[in-house]
C-alpha cells in the first residue's frame, strides 16, 4: 500500500482536472473537516471517522466546499503512486503567477506518466 495525507484548505478546489486509474484503489479515511468528493458524477461528503472507497476506472475529483481546513488519509492499493507524483505535481502548481491557475497542459502530461487518466470536464 501507498498512504499520503491530504490537506484541502476551507474553499478549495482541485486544480487537477477530474481523473481515474486502472491500476489500484483509493480508499479515503475522514480525518477532518469535509471534503466533497465526486465520483461517477455523484458527491459524496467525506468527514471525520467516515470511509469512501474508490474503485479502479470511477472517475473521481475532491473539493473542499465548507468553511474549515479538512484532512484526510488516502490508500493506494497497490502501491503504483509515489512521492515523485506529488513532487512534480506541487513544482508545477508553486510555478503558477499569483492568482494565475496552474498549467492544466503540465498536470495533465504528469498525471498520465504516473497511471492517472485526467478526463476533460463537460462543456
Amino acid at each position: 500500500v501507498a498512504t499520503f495525507e491530504l490537506l484541502v484548505p476551507s474553499g478549495e478546489r482541485l486544480p487537477a482536472p477530474p481523473h481515474s486509474h486502472e491500476h489500484y484503489e483509493e480508499t479515503i479515511y475522514g480525518i477532518a473537516g469535509t471534503v466533497t468528493w465526486t465520483v461517477d458524477g455523484q458527491p459524496i461528503d467525506v468527514g471525520p471517522g467516515q470511509v469512501l472507497c474508490i474503485p479502479r476506472g470511477a472517475v473521481h475529483r475532491f473539493d473542499n466546499n465548507g468553511s474549515e481546513d479538512a484532512k484526510a488519509l488516502c490508500v493506494i492499493t497497490p502501491a503504483a503512486l509515489g512521492p515523485e507524483y506529488f513532487r512534480e505535481t506541487f513544482a508545477v502548481l508553486n510555478a503558477a503567477a499569483d492568482g494565475a491557475p496552474p498549467d492544466r497542459a503540465k498536470l495533465a502530461e504528469i498525471m498520465r506518466r504516473h497511471g492517472l487518466r485526467p478526463v476533460a470536464p463537460p462543456t
